[in-house]
């Protein structure tokens, strides 16, 4: 594997390598590509690699770039996802896990992907989840950015110093609208309105950040991540803080 003709010397942001491309498609491949690279090395060091993964249409290209690498192997690769709805029927397609069984896991066969379990008590599940998680680094994680900026599903003001890996937190209306808006549900009102989501601080307890934010949408987001002070009332401020972290832009997240 190599680093795809299509990238670009990133701008920095703290720590935060900022690389901007015309197109999601291209956005994807560039992205994809760094992610196989990060698997491959801690396979090659470690023998297996725990790579955490977001759910949603930001990172479509990203994932399809990634499944397609021929040099993942993935019966060593240990997969988690950060976010799940509380309520919905275990089957139901907007489901995060659901969805990251269609669009990567039908496709390979990793060693493992542990799901966040919401269908019983959500707190309980929570709990476990963060026990299947355990306290070792994640080698890579996956993630995009909302219209509100969080990571996850940790809403402003988001907690940077939670002391829980997996809480259950009440979605705010803009996280919900944006799932409408998304096309994954009727109205605001099909929407949950609580989720499981992994913590910040355990995001951050990752070698490899890589974060893909396409589309206008997005946009005020990264300017508020690249922009604000570093504060939870700007969740995406916190990758500024990452010693390894990349955000990859489309023309049409770039605000710059």
């Amino acid at each position: 594997m190599q680093h795809s003709d299509l990238d670009v010397s990133p701008a920095q942001h703290g720590t935060l390598a900022v690389r901007a491309y015309p197109t999601k498609e291209e956005l994807g491949k560039a992205a994809g590509e760094h992610a196989a690279l990060v698997i491959a090395d801690a396979i090659a060091v470690n023998g297996t690699a725990r790579v955490m993964f977001a759910a949603a249409p930001s990172q479509e290209a990203t994932l399809a770039t990634l499944v397609a690498e021929p040099g993942v192997d993935w019966s060593r690769v240990e997969c988690f996802h950060m976010d799940d709805y509380v309520g919905l029927h275990p089957d139901a397609p907007q489901g995060f896990g659901n969805w990251l069984q269609r669009l990567v896991f039908d496709s390979v066969s990793p060693k493992d992907f542990h799901r966040i379990n919401t269908a019983g008590d959500a707190a309980q599940g929570a709990e476990d989840y963060a026990r299947i998680m355990g306290s070792a680094p994640f080698d890579l994680v996956l993630c995009g950015l909302g219209v509100n900026g969080h990571l996850a599903f940790n809403d402003p003001p988001a907690d940077f110093h939670d002391q829980k890996a997996a809480r259950v937190i009440a979605l705010d209306d803009v996280s919900r609208q944006q799932q409408v808006d998304e096309g994954h549900f009727e109205g605001l009102e099909d929407v949950p309105t609580q989720a499981v989501t992994v913590t910040i601080p355990r995001l951050l307890n990752a070698a490899v950040i890589i974060a893909s934010v396409p589309g206008q949408a997005k946009k005020q987001a990264v300017a508020d991540t690249l922009g604000k002070p570093i504060t939870g009332e700007h969740p995406g401020t916190i990758l500024r803080t990452h010693p390894e972290s990349s955000l990859y832009l489309d023309k049409e997240s770039d605000p710059r």
